[in-house]
């Protein structure tokens, strides 16, 4: 990954009932993801929802759901910033969409491994938009990646004790 300019870079910290994950994230290379997450982190949307799917040897996703699996409203979908140079790496985050490319609303997920097939133009002729990556507290990430999990009405990988976001905040 490119080495970023300062100017471009915010930092977010997600305090986690595992404990605290800080993201920098690249404006610079996903401007419209980037801007779309820190106006969540601003609103207080991530404070109280869950990681609520866990893939040991993928991903831990969250943002859109509280403990109770309740989907959190969210704003308009963001276009798909996939084709940004940035791959889909250990310890990246990403924006979550459905099938359709340009879905992505409030739900992100870090890469537990190197996912090279969710870089665009995989995995559906679109890939998954990265915008930053994990610079602390990837124990806590892994620590994530271990609880256990399981099906909870139409969702799955769900752990079955809620790891909760707790507070995401900017930080300067």
């Amino acid at each position: 990954m490119a080495a970023q300019a300062s100017g471009d870079v915010a930092k977010v910290r997600l305090a986690t009932s595992a404990g605290d994950i800080v993201l920098e994230l690249y404006a610079d290379k996903a401007p419209k993801s980037v801007e779309n997450f820190l106006q969540y982190v601003r609103d207080k949307h991530y404070d109280g929802t869950v990681f609520h799917r866990v893939i040991d040897g993928f991903m831990i996703q969250g943002g859109g759901f509280t403990a109770d699996l309740q989907q959190k409203p969210t704003r308009a979908p963001i276009p798909l910033e996939a084709n940004n140079g940035l791959k889909n790496d250990r310890g990246t985050i990403a924006m979550a969409r459905t099938p359709n490319p340009n879905s992505a609303t409030a739900q992100f997920f870090i890469n537990l491994v190197n996912n090279n097939a969710l870089n665009a133009p995989s995995p559906d002729g679109h890939g998954y938009a990265v915008f930053g990556k994990v610079t602390s507290g990837m124990d806590v990430v892994e620590k994530i990646k271990g609880v256990a999990v399981g099906n909870q009405g139409p969702h799955q990988n769900v752990p079955k004790t809620p790891v909760t976001i707790l507070k995401a905040t900017l930080e300067k």
